[in-house]
C-alpha cells in the first residue's frame, strides 16, 4: 500500500509541476485586413513565448513612430529559416501584417521582405486546411 501510494504520489507531483502550453487568442488583430509597412528594424526580440518586431515607420507627417510586430515563438520561427540575428537594427524591411484591430500601431506578423529581396512568410494572410499556411489557393 506504501509503494502505490508513493507512486500515485509521485505521478501527481509530476502532472502538477509539467509546464503547461500557453494559448492566447489573436482576436485583437484584424485578420480581414492586411498592411504593408515600409520600416526601419528598431530591434527584433527572439523571445518566447512570442517573437517581437519594433519598427520604426514614418507616419502621415514623415516622422519615425514605432509599430510592435508579433511573431510566432522561436522554435515555430526556426523551423520556417529564423534565427535569433536574422534582423538587425537598421535593416530596412517591408512587413505585411494584420493591424491592430483597436487601430493603435502594431499587428500579427505574416511576411517580410529583407534588404537584400528574400521573402519569408506568406503575405495573403490566407489559412489552408487545418491550420497550414502557405498557399495562396481559396
Amino acid at each position: 500500500m506504501t509503494f502505490k501510494a508513493l507512486g500515485l504520489a509521485g505521478v501527481a507531483i509530476a502532472i502538477a509541476t509539467t509546464p503547461t502550453a500557453a494559448h492566447h487568442s489573436f482576436a485583437m488583430f484584424d485578420a480581414g485586413r492586411l498592411m504593408t509597412l515600409d520600416g526601419t528594424v528598431k530591434e527584433f526580440q527572439w523571445t518566447n513565448p512570442h517573437a517581437w518586431i519594433l519598427l520604426m515607420v514614418d507616419d502621415d507627417e514623415g516622422k519615425p513612430v514605432q509599430w510592435a510586430i508579433e511573431m510566432n515563438g522561436p522554435s515555430g520561427l526556426a523551423r520556417d529559416g529564423w534565427h535569433p540575428k536574422i534582423l538587425t537594427a537598421g535593416m530596412k524591411v517591408k512587413v505585411v501584417v494584420h493591424p491592430l484591430s483597436s487601430g493603435k500601431r502594431g499587428g500579427q506578423y505574416l511576411a517580410i521582405t529583407l534588404p537584400d529581396g528574400t521573402q519569408m512568410g506568406n503575405p495573403s494572410g490566407r489559412v489552408i486546411g487545418a491550420g497550414v499556411r502557405g498557399s495562396d489557393t481559396p
